[in-house]
């Protein structure tokens, strides 16, 4: 049921991660990994089957609003699950010097004509 925002003392940002800045550019993750993730846990932290419920319900929107900065595998065995992973062109995007230097990229240095 539905709640006024007045019922709550708090309100937060509604702030997630960008595939770049969670996962290690060399290592792919399940999905209730991914949700330990976004939580600030380590991906093989002990969390009680309720809360991971929790999690996979929040990682699974997660995954598919961002697929396009993120690769897939195949599961490793016929019963396994589905790994998931950052591009590499999105790491390498997110660690180049637009992504370092509080940029968007399309400003041009005012000494260098514009290109037309």
């Amino acid at each position: 049921m539905p709640e006024p925002k007045d019922a709550f003392d708090e309100t937060f940002p509604c702030e997630f991660y960008e595939p770049a800045e969670l996962f290690d550019p060399e290592l792919m993750y399940t999905i209730p990994e991914i949700g330990r993730l976004l939580q600030g846990l380590e991906p093989d932290a002990d969390v009680a089957p309720d809360t991971e419920a929790v999690l996979i319900d929040w990682a699974i929107p997660w995954v598919m609003s961002h697929a396009d900065d993120m690769v897939i595998a195949e599961p490793l065995s016929e019963d396994g699950p589905g790994y998931y992973g950052v591009d590499p062109t999105a790491a390498e995007s997110a660690s180049g010097p637009a992504a370092d230097d509080g940029t968007d990229g399309d400003e041009t240095d005012a000494d260098e004509p514009a290109e037309s």
